[in-house]
Order: C-alpha cells, then sequence, then structure tokens
C-alpha cells in the first residue's frame, strides 16, 4: 500500500480521549501478553542486554547511536513471516470470526476496516520493519554472561552491554520506535493467546464502547502489528528476547536518521537511534535516560583471546562517553575460552 498512512493509524497505542486509566485498560484489553511482561519487569526491575561483537560495542558506544537493521537482513529469515502466519491462521479461525462480529457490533465495519488496512500494509510490514533486539539480563548473569548469546552474535570477542531498564518501560512515543517483548509461541499456543485476548474483549464490550471507535480501531491495528512482528518460533525462547522496532513508512521519526551500513559483507540499510535525550513539555514526547552514562550499567566481556586488551579498549570509551567510573563498570567473564 503507497501514499499517505491513513491519519488513525499514526495514532499512538491505546490511546483515546479520555486519560491514562482508560488508555492502560484498552492496552491491556487487547495486549495482555505484552502488558503483563511490561509489568513484571517494572515489578522486578529487569535489566535488559545487548550481546554483540566489540567492534560494533565500540561503534555504539563512540558513535553514541544504535542501530536498527532490516528484519529481512536478520540472522533468523523468518523473523516476520512466522509472526504473521500465526496471525492469519488466527484471525481465520471461529475465534478471529466472533472477534469480527464483536467488535463490529460496537462499531460497525471496524474489523473490516483495521483488516483492509493491514492487508494493504503487509508489504511494508515485511519490508520495512526495523529492530534492535535485546535480551532479558538475570542478576546471575552478572559477570559471566550467557555463553548461547555470544555464540550467536558475538563472534571471536564477544561482548554483552547491559542497560538501564527505564527507556525501554516508560511511555513515550519521542523516537517513534516502540520496546516489545516477544512472544515464543507454538501455532496452537499462538492461537490459544489470541482466543485468550479475545475472551477479554467480549468481557469489556461496555468500556470499548466508551472508549471510543477510533481507540479500539488503532488498538486493533497495532495488535495485528506486534503480533506479527514480536513472535518467535519457541525454539529460541532461551534468548529471553525484547525488541525495539520501527517502520519510517508507518511511523516517521523526525529523530532516527537512515543510512548504507556493510555489515559482514553486506550492503543494507539501517536506521540509527540518537543515545541522546530528547526534551519535550508533553511527557509522551519525551525520552530520558538514553544517554551512555544513563544508559549503561556494565559490559561484560565475552570469552576472547584478548580480554584485557578488549576491556581496556571498552573503558576508554566508556571514559569518552561521560562515564567516570568506566573501570567500575567493565566485566571479563570467567568463562574459559574454547579453543
Amino acid at each position: 500500500m503507497g501514499g499517505r498512512t491513513p491519519r488513525w493509524i499514526m495514532m499512538v497505542v491505546g490511546t483515546g480521549s479520555r486519560g491514562g486509566g482508560e488508555r492502560i485498560q484498552t492496552s491491556a484489553s487487547l495486549f495482555s501478553y505484552a502488558s503483563e511482561r511490561r509489568l513484571l519487569a517494572a515489578e522486578k526491575k529487569t535489566r535488559f542486554v545487548h550481546y554483540s561483537s566489540a567492534e560494533a560495542a565500540i561503534k555504539l558506544i563512540t558513535n553514541r547511536e544504535v542501530w536498527m537493521r532490516k528484519a529481512r537482513c536478520m540472522n533468523d529469515f523468518s523473523e516476520i513471516d512466522y509472526g504473521m502466519r500465526c496471525l492469519r491462521d488466527a484471525v481465520r479461525s471461529p475465534e478471529g470470526n466472533y472477534l469480527r462480529t464483536t467488535l463490529d457490533a460496537l462499531f460497525p465495519s471496524v474489523f473490516h476496516e483495521v483488516a483492509q488496512a493491514f492487508d494493504g500494509w503487509r508489504p511494508s510490514i515485511l519490508e520495512n520493519t526495523y529492530l534492535t533486539c535485546l535480551s532479558e539480563h538475570r542478576p546471575k548473569e552478572d559477570v559471566l554472561g550467557r555463553l548461547s548469546m555470544w555464540r550467536a552474535y558475538g563472534g571471536a570477542t564477544g561482548v554483552a552491554i547491559v542497560l538501564s531498564p527505564t527507556p525501554f518501560l516508560v511511555e513515550s512515543h519521542a523516537l517513534r520506535a516502540y520496546s516489545s517483548p516477544v512472544g515464543y509461541f507454538t501455532p496452537v499456543e499462538f492461537h490459544q493467546k489470541f482466543t485468550d485476548v479475545v475472551s477479554r474483549i467480549a468481557k469489556e464490550q461496555s468500556f470499548l464502547q466508551g472508549v471510543g471507535r477510533d481507540a479500539v480501531r488503532n488498538s486493533l491495528f497495532n495488535m495485528f502489528l506486534y503480533a506479527a512482528a514480536c513472535t518467535k518460533h519457541p525454539g529460541f525462547e532461551e534468548e529471553l528476547e525484547w525488541r525495539v522496532t520501527h517502520n519510517p513508512n508507518l511511523h516517521p521519526s523526525p529523530h532516527l536518521t537512515r543510512s548504507i551500513e556493510t555489515i559482514r559483507g553486506v550492503p543494507q540499510p539501517v536506521y540509527k537511534i540518537p543515545l541522546r535525550n530528547i526534551p519535550a513539555a508533553v511527557p509522551t514526547e519525551r525520552l530520558d535516560g538514553i544517554e551512555i552514562p544513563q544508559l549503561v550499567e556494565r559490559v561484560i566481556i565475552g570469552p576472547t583471546q584478548f580480554p584485557t586488551a578488549v576491556c581496556e579498549a571498552i573503558v576508554a570509551k566508556l571514559e569518552q562517553a561521560g562515564i567516570v567510573d568506566a573501570g567500575k563498570r567493565v566485566f571479563i567473564s570467567g568463562i574459559p575460552l574454547r579453543q
């Protein structure tokens, strides 16, 4: 689908005109899995971690920016396709038909309108979804890290950058890039989650009626969008992944910049998130806590032939980025290097 984005799609997930409580309940109705995971992460003060090569980590710290890559260029070629297939089968099921009739009874033709728009945007979602992938960081990994993640993403000199959870859990639309937990579901499990959402909607019809057509229509579109973009095969469950996603066609951002970069020999477009706080009078347009000294809690050097050299380089770059106690934030993993 080309042309301009329909105005209602540009609205923020779960927003209405009635205040915070209504927004939260609307979000909880249509995004129950993500809402529960976010609440749990906030309650546990879960930190996040980015596993990468030391070279990529140095670039991130030096340039003070995070790259978002096309989903099509990620290491799992089915990043979006798998979720799309699960969503398609769920919408075509009897539960999907019940969702259609329930919502259309509240707001005539609203389901058809959303489904038509989503189908039109499907090619863009598949080809123009950009991702940055994080993992939930467990306290027991503070020194050792997670070996399986270094094997997948670290190369010969892997590092893990442990991040403060604040910017990932706060409600902000400043970047037009949004964080969400990944659901690791078989098609059957996905269908059950979808059924749970339909049951919740059926129980909250009077509330949704009061919230209004625009909020429900927007939230339904975004439910489809994030179900497709943040569902993975359960074989990857140990990654505990969260994704920061951006679609420049759906949600253009004044802060992200597009660039052509070569990654592992493959030239490709990326979008760059500047690690600079964004001041704004409107709270939801403001974003704090993403500058290096606030964001980076620690760095763990993974198994490598050159741990002390990598450690020294990371400490120097963190100091240049404004972290005065950088030496106390960098640790060498005790996992022995396997020759």
